[in-house]
């Protein structure tokens, strides 16, 4: 079974994409936090990481720098309610820029092709 960690500092948000990626069969990690996010990364090596930007403290984009200088090798997505950042060069380095819809079909179809892409299917 996959591991996403997700960090959201949205409660609703994080219980609803727990609720939505259980339903298709992974295991979830939440952190409310980049702080937390960060610990959960290098307590528990998710396969694959889905991250807000705009959060208090450490945002996303400094999150992600932090957790691909432990392990590049995981997949994270920048997933965002802010089109703006992609145009960022410092969001370049994530596998994949999703914004946030009330419609969360696309972010789970980019986590299927990621996991597929990265992992072959295999668990």
């Amino acid at each position: 079974m996959y591991k996403i960690l997700i960090v959201d500092d949205e409660q609703n948000l994080r219980l609803l994409y727990e609720k939505e990626f259980k339903k298709e069969g992974y295991e979830v990690i939440l952190a409310e936090s980049g702080e937390e996010g960060l610990k959960m990364f290098q307590e528990l090596t998710p396969h694959l990481v889905i991250l807000d930007i705009k959060m208090p403290g450490l945002d996303g984009v400094e999150a992600m720098s932090k957790m691909l200088s432990i392990d590049n090798k995981i997949p994270v997505i920048l997933n965002t309610a802010y089109a703006s950042y992609q145009d960022n060069f410092t969001t370049w380095a994530a596998d994949a820029y999703v914004v946030k819809s009330s419609d969360i079909g696309g972010l789970k179809n980019r986590v299927r092709e990621i996991l597929a892409e990265r992992y072959g299917g295999q668990e």
